[in-house]
């Protein structure tokens, strides 16, 4: 009887779909403020404005599968606070009837919309907050009230030339000073627009400009999903920015008339994680560089997204899975001095607002004191083949692209300040680099640890809604990758990690080295097309003050060392532009040690040069100047007493030195010397060391094009 019973359930189970008819409904809802003046932040100071210059919405679309309901709400807001989004979602689920943890709202972050948060010197407003929780109430219900049959598609474009990073590195000779009377900004947002103050930029930008299109099954457009990252572009009065200008944009094109009887198409802009990036690229010198106006750029934007757009293909065989993680994280606090100190000036301020940088960093640590710590929320979701993941926080490019790498499917978006507004959360190697974003206060106040503990959440959460694991991330080989192999290396590092301390070994002889702190991860490396498949981008770190080292046993008189540099320092900039490799004891330079580099003002200026043993005075130089911010290919051959030094592939230097005991010193060094001298101020990648001399036939065949 047991097993009649058990066939039934079988034939019954193989007989039911796999998922109910898939449904989705959008709904677009006017939260411009209905009493002007009103606070509006993303400012240093407090403002408030008296006239609007586009409206601001509210954009919601529900999706339901018969089994899974939930809603994504898109705001034209700067930033929302967890405690208003909680209670929104309660009201909105009892009026719904949709779980409130399968609600996810997030902010544009428009720097021209009405404060419904405190930041910095700006409170919310307090006649806004009230009255964007009923919107947002509203919003929910009306996408949920017209659902219908639909169907789904993906498509993704390069917007590369829409974002740029804004936040550069300085110069070790030109760090600034933080509002507390540190000198520990050592990288801040558009430091980039002097290049004399800077080596180069602190990371990478994200350019895909994804789209998740949802038509009714007859194709008539419903609502498109945008998602990019940059950090807004500036308007004036209360605005919705360029992410108000795109959806109602995305509307025009699409679908500019309403059918009768059917909801209007809802275009939306979810803001990708942008903490790092604007719209300006400093690597364009000024005199070049294209300003647009606010309606030229949002509509380039969408000359990119209708590209893709057209190219989309839809499915209906879709199903919902939607995961929530909260997570209690410390805030940042200050050190009893730095209390005192924000108490005296909090003090003399009295009752009044701050003027100053330091008045307002003041009244926050005594706000982060009171706090001490906080809840913030992670989600993901998944709509047929299609990935969501969420950050509450400002978030740089990197770790979006980490998120999505690691997620199991590659149809993946990444929204930041979702579900709360919690301000930027540097990878931790980036917080020894100070700045803007790493000061504590409410909008930079998490703990060092937040970046990687809300990633792994959200990759996480992105294995439960699929239920397999996340995928493994490499980037394929190229051509030159493949000659660097043929070559037969004892160590190659190819340096594309997201983040350290371990740099993986590619020649498979598992000589791992290590990353020290203070480098940048992930930034553009050489000659990508050869380097890597399917138009990947090739990645390097850049080294800011940091080393990479390694121990490679039996490593003799005889050894080659190949590598690509990209020099940030300007030539003249100190007496050592900076130094490549070193082979020598750590913290040392006596004995003998190799090392390579390239000369500064002080003698041999852009031109490389090496020297062998304790005597950094004695050097042999190189003929060719090496340019700034442009990638070069550099061998070293150790033959014996003879040295040759190889540029691009042809001979460069050519020295006859003593080879001393190197057998002895199996530690090397990569992005400075062995002392810690003078270290690299730019970008290494494609490192590779070989355990004897490589001819100028073997060099040759490195130079793969």
């Amino acid at each position: 009887m047991k097993s009649h019973l058990l066939c039934i359930a079988l034939v019954l189970t193989a007989a039911a779909p796999l998922h109910a008819e898939f449904k989705a409904g959008a709904a677009a809802i006017d939260v411009t403020p209905a009493q002007l003046p009103v606070l509006v932040n993303g400012g240093m100071f407090s403002r408030s404005v008296g006239a609007v210059n586009t409206r601001v919405h509210a954009r919601a679309v529900a999706l339901a599968d018969g089994r899974e309901r939930l809603v994504i709400v898109v705001v034209d807001s700067c930033m929302m606070s967890r405690e208003l989004l909680d209670a929104a979602k309660e009201s909105a689920s009892k009026r719904t009837g949709i779980p409130a943890d399968r609600m996810l709202i997030s902010a544009t972050h428009a720097h021209s919309a009405p404060s419904s948060m405190g930041c910095l010197g700006t409170d919310p407003d307090p006649n806004y907050v009230p009255f964007l929780r009923e919107k947002l109430v509203e919003a929910i219900t009306a996408a949920k009230a017209a659902l219908e049959p639909a169907r789904i598609g993906f498509a993704k474009g390069n917007a590369a030339d829409f974002t740029a990073l804004r936040r550069w590195i300085r110069r070790p000779d030109r760090i600034a000073e933080d509002p507390f009377g540190n000198k520990t900004v050592r990288a801040n947002m558009h430091a980039g627009a002097n290049w004399d103050d800077v080596t180069g930029v602190s990371g990478p930008e994200d350019p895909d400009l994804s789209l998740i299109s949802i038509q009714a099954r007859d194709g008539r457009p419903i609502a498109v999903i945008g998602n990019f990252s940059m950090h807004y572009f500036g308007d004036k009065d209360v605005s919705a920015d360029y992410f108000g200008l795109f959806s109602e944009g995305l509307k025009q094109r699409i679908a500019p008339d309403a059918t009768p009887g059917k909801a209007p198409f809802v275009g939306l802009m979810s803001h990708g994680c942008s903490g790092d990036v604007y719209r300006v690229d400093y690597t364009i010198p000024a005199k070049d560089r294209p300003n647009p106006t606010i309606d030229a750029y949002t509509n380039g934007l969408l000359d990119v997204a209708m590209a893709s757009y057209k190219q989309i293909q839809y499915r209906d065989d879709v199903d919902l899975a939607m995961a929530e993680r909260r997570m209690t994280l410390d805030y940042r606090v200050p050190d009893q001095q730095r209390l005192e100190w924000a108490r005296r000036i909090v003090a003399d301020m009295g009752d009044r607002l701050a003027k100053t940088t330091a008045e307002v960093y003041a009244r926050e640590q005594i706000l982060l004191h009171e706090r001490q710590k906080t809840e913030v929320v992670v989600q993901a979701l998944r709509i047929g083949d299609i990935c969501v993941a969420t950050t509450p926080t400002e978030t740089y490019a990197i770790t979006g692209l980490k998120i999505k790498a690691a997620s199991p499917l590659p149809k993946t978006i990444v929204i930041e300040l979702a579900n709360g507004g919690d301000g930027y959360i540097p990878p931790p190697e980036q917080h020894l680099f100070g700045g803007y974003n790493t000061w504590p206060a409410r909008s930079a106040g998490l703990e060092v640890a937040a970046e990687p503990k809300i990633a792994e959440a959200g990759i996480a959460l992105l294995e439960r809604v699929n239920g397999r694991p996340r995928r493994a991330w490499r980037l394929g080989v190229g051509e030159a990758t493949r000659a660097v192999l043929a070559a037969r290396p004892i160590a190659y590092w190819r340096l594309n990690e997201f983040t350290g301390p371990h740099a993986s070994d590619a020649s498979g002889r598992d000589h791992d080295a290590v990353y020290e702190p203070e480098i940048a991860y992930y930034l553009e490396g050489p000659r990508s097309a050869a380097f890597c498949a399917d138009r990947e981008v090739n990645r390097a770190p850049h080294f800011v003050g940091g080393r990479l080292r390694a121990r490679l046993q039996g490593l003799g008189d005889h050894y080659s060392v190949s590598m690509w540099l990209w020099n940030g320092m300007p030539n003249d900039g100190r007496d050592v532009t900076g130094w490549l490799f070193s082979r020598n004891h750590d913290h040392g330079l006596d004995g003998d040690g190799d090392h390579l580099g390239i000369g500064g003002k002080g003698g041999h200026t852009g031109r490389l040069i090496f020297f062998h043993g304790g005597d950094p005075e004695v050097v042999h130089a190189g003929k060719a100047v090496i340019p700034r911010w442009q990638w070069r290919h550099v061998v070293l051959v150790r033959d014996g007493e003879a040295v040759r030094v190889y540029l691009n592939g042809e001979l460069d230097l050519e020295a006859k030195t003593a080879t001393g005991t190197l057998a002895e010193l199996p530690q090397c060094f990569f992005g400075g010397r062995s002392d810690g001298a003078s270290s690299w101020e730019g970008r290494l990648d494609e490192i590779a060391v070989f355990d004897r001399a490589l001819t100028h036939e073997d060099v040759k065949r490195l130079e793969v094009r």
